[in-house]
């Protein structure tokens, strides 16, 4: 096909479609230039771990098909060679189609194979587009398919974003545990539909969070375990079309090797063409530790309000000035974007599960809406994971005195008069003591139901806490 002049700074390429003009500087060729054209939708490019992951997938393909002698050696060198560079961080730019794009991500594909093709051009000191010299379809794609490539790139990216998550789950999950020790010894009242409840010491509150936080970690780290079964090697509709017998084995083995991970190959090919059950399910459990983080910041944010008209049993430390109009006012910022981030997350998994169930037959094209919300999940909690416990959790201090006061005049004291009074009769005092404003402690000295010495041990706070330590 004779190609049209191209004007300064640009050159001509073409496609099944005709031709297009691409700068001279772009790695990327015409595939991409129309993806460009055609999604001006959010801006928004692709993930870094995504991109090492696709390129990491092109060096593992072009290895593979050297070991069974489909791709020539000069060729696949420099395939490698450039596919290198794009793990190690380089040429980045490059990578330019948005996140929302054709389905299957054809338009993220062809945007790596035009990067590597070029750039392997460049090692062999051919001009760029001169695709006699390198192929993106033929030499970097080859034995792939889009439909095969994404999905493994999917799974590979977020098995490299995920252990930035649970590193930091768990440092979070650790510091909630020592403020559960530190304080073990402040009783304050219980508090259940934030109305007064059975005192609880306020050690025994964090350790829940930590119990909460730590158990969501270790179901998500299960769920992606499950991302280390590959379909890399089904082609287009997992048949395996177009690629060598042992190609399957071999890409498999060298993603191993370069990732460092151990990767097997999917049981059945035809699956993981069609199902994505595998990012629902994760993102459903990313969800779940959204919902406990959005829950223990919603508590931090009661039970430091005020600081002179709401509970202020804790003091979240001051990172900001609260007001621009209301001077001195502090708020507790720090919680609120730990809010935000989760109901992000919340309604990030329900486009993954809309678009989970919107596959037809061999494939779900909606990959890349999947491919973006659930690794924009991942690196959102894990970076408001580490500045909420580096800038709020690690500096929370109790107000002992306060917790204590709230204990001694909770109405939840009367439970404990069940066993020596009855419900009913509790039911009354209870009734008294909000009428008179007065303690219920008061009460029970004043109309000798107990004695002050059996009033003292009954009523005991901290005893309420921990009824099965007399037993022992």
């Amino acid at each position: 096909m004779k190609k049209g002049k191209a004007k300064k700074g640009f050159r001509i390429e073409h496609d099944p479609l005709g031709e297009k003009e691409v700068p001279e500087w772009a790695y990327y060729g015409i595939q991409t230039v129309r993806a460009i054209e055609n999604f001006p939708i959010s801006g928004i490019r692709p993930i870094q771990e995504f991109i090492h992951a696709t390129a990491l997938i092109k060096k593992a393909a072009a290895l593979a098909n050297m070991d069974v002698g489909k791709l020539d050696t000069r060729k696949g060198k420099a395939i490698i060679k450039a596919a290198g560079e794009v793990i190690e961080g380089l040429w980045h730019d490059h990578f330019v189609v948005d996140v929302f794009q054709s389905g299957a991500g054809t338009s993220h594909n062809m945007n790596a194979n035009e990067v590597i093709a070029n750039r392997a051009i460049d090692i062999l000191v051919g001009r760029r587009g001169d695709y006699s010299l390198i192929h993106p379809n033929d030499h970097v794609n080859m034995s792939q398919s889009t439909n095969d490539v994404f999905p493994t790139a999917m799974r590979i990216a977020a098995l490299f974003a995920i252990e930035g998550l649970i590193i930091v789950l768990q440092g979070l999950g650790k510091t909630l545990l020592e403020k559960g020790r530190e304080f073990d010894g402040i009783i304050k009242s219980g508090r259940t539909h934030l109305q007064d409840a059975v005192p609880i010491r306020l050690g025994q509150e964090f350790t829940g969070y930590a119990v909460s936080v730590e158990r969501a970690g270790k179901e998500i780290r299960k769920e992606a375990d499950r991302l280390y079964e590959l379909g890399i090697g089904g082609s287009a509709v997992g048949t395996g079309i177009n690629t060598h017998p042992e190609y399957r084995d071999r890409v498999i083995h060298h993603l191993s090797e370069l990732t460092g991970l151990n990767f097997s190959g999917s049981k059945n090919l035809i699956a993981s063409m069609q199902s994505m059950g595998d990012f629902v399910s994760l993102s459903g459990k990313l969800k779940v530790l959204a919902v406990e983080l959005i829950r223990i910041a919603n508590d931090l944010r009661l039970l430091s309000s005020g600081p002179r008209t709401g509970l202020a049993e804790i003091h979240l430390p001051p990172v900001q000035p609260g007001s621009s109009i209301m001077p001195g006012k502090v708020n507790p910022v720090m919680a609120e974007v730990l809010d935000m981030v989760g109901f992000q997350v919340v309604g990030n998994d329900m486009v993954i599960t809309l678009a989970g169930q919107a596959g037809q037959l061999e494939l779900n094209v909606m990959m890349p809406v999947i491919n973006y919300n659930l690794l924009q999940s991942i690196k959102l909690l894990t970076n408001v994971i580490k500045v909420f416990h580096e800038r709020c959790l690690a500096g929370i201090v109790a107000d002992e005195g306060r917790c204590r006061e709230f204990a001694e005049r909770s109405l939840g004291l009367a439970t404990i008069l069940n066993t020596v009074i009855g419900y009913e009769s509790s039911a009354q005092l209870v009734k008294e003591a909000i009428a008179s404003n007065r303690p219920i402690r008061d009460l029970v000295i004043e109309k000798g139901i107990l004695s002050k010495k059996e009033t003292d041990s009954i009523l005991d706070p901290y005893r309420m806490t921990n009824p099965g330590e007399d037993e022992r």
